[in-house]
């Protein structure tokens, strides 16, 4: 059993990093009020950001061209959701309809650029990923030490410490209040001279930072290089995330190290007993179908922010 752990449990973390860090982003932007189903699109540019990125200044940067890449990631990630904040805030616009928007222009812009500058499908494979390592002291705990320490990748803690840092942002200073109170109820919020679409704007921005380093991290450590197909479902597995942990930052990244630990099964699959002779097919969708089933169970009794969906109609005071 304790075999079994030292594999699954680096691995869970491993595949659960990129959709904490954009199911955290999806949790700032709906509890100001605004849906976002670009979460998958915010994703896709920020893997091609990243991939570009390292591609291009991996010899001048060395070992840090990754962690500069997920920041530039971020960055255009942040610059990129400013259109579905224009969209649904300010121009009040269906925010469905604006998320979906963002997913098929985010795909169409990475696939056209990288047919125009690598001249194929897919970029080359980058030469400076995210690698693993032991945390030093803590590696050498007695049995947790190799569980949770051993071989990881620093992303999946960072993400993690990311998702408290929420919490607090969100519950224990007045900008958190500020943004809940936009939305859960946005005339009362103008009313105490809080400006509602300020508030909704920062939250899709943060919302873009997150899910451009959720989906940056995902292709310098899980992909390694970038075509049409390198985020396939992530984004909205990390949106059941935000519905699955009741809209609360701790409760996502609970419901993405849960779908991250689905996604590592057809990975660990060989060292389990019981999942060696189960088809690697059925492996592969499990994260899919968990998420469904999920969700099914859980849907009835998760309730949203009031004011989410719903466009702010009096406008900035």
């Amino acid at each position: 059993m304790i075999d079994i752990l030292n594999s699954v449990i680096p691995t869970a973390l491993f595949f659960s990093a990129p959709l904490i860090l954009t199911a955290l982003g999806g949790v700032f932007s709906e509890r100001s009020g605004v849906v976002n189903i670009g979460l998958e699109g915010l994703m896709v540019m920020g893997a091609f950001v990243g991939i570009v990125f390292d591609l291009t200044f991996a010899d001048a940067l060395g070992a840090w061209t990754p962690w500069i890449s997920v920041l530039v990631a971020g960055a255009i990630g942040g610059i990129f959701s400013v259109i579905h904040a224009v969209a649904s805030v300010s121009f009040r616009a269906d925010q469905v309809v604006s998320g979906v928007a963002i997913n098929f222009l985010a795909l169409g812009i990475g696939v056209f650029l990288t047919k125009q500058w690598y001249d194929k499908g897919q970029t080359d494979m980058v030469s400076e990923p995210f690698s693993s390592t032991n945390i030093p002291l803590l590696s050498d705990i007695p049995v947790i030490g190799k569980m949770f320490f051993h071989g990881v990748y620093t992303t999946s803690y960072l993400a993690i410490i990311l998702a408290f840092a929420g919490w607090y942002v969100l519950y224990k200073t007045s900008f958190g209040l500020r943004l809940r109170a936009v939305g859960e109820h946005p005339m009362a919020a103008d009313t105490n001279g809080i400006n509602v679409f300020k508030m909704r704007y920062t939250a899709v921005i943060i919302s873009g930072v997150l899910g451009g380093l959720g989906g940056s991290v995902f292709a310098l450590t899980i992909a390694s290089n970038f075509s049409a197909t390198t985020i396939v479902g992530q984004g909205f597995m990390s949106l059941a995330a935000v519905i699955f942990g009741k809209w609360h930052p701790l409760g996502a990244m609970g419901a993405a190290l849960f779908f991250g630990f689905a996604q590592s099964l057809s990975i660990i699959s060989a060292g389990v007993p019981y999942l060696q002779n189960v088809p690697q097919v059925i492996l592969l969708i499990a994260p899919y179908v968990l998420t469904i089933l999920a969700l099914a169970g859980f849907i009835g009794r998760a309730e949203a922010p009031k004011a989410n969906g719903v466009p702010y109609i009096k406008g900035n005071r």
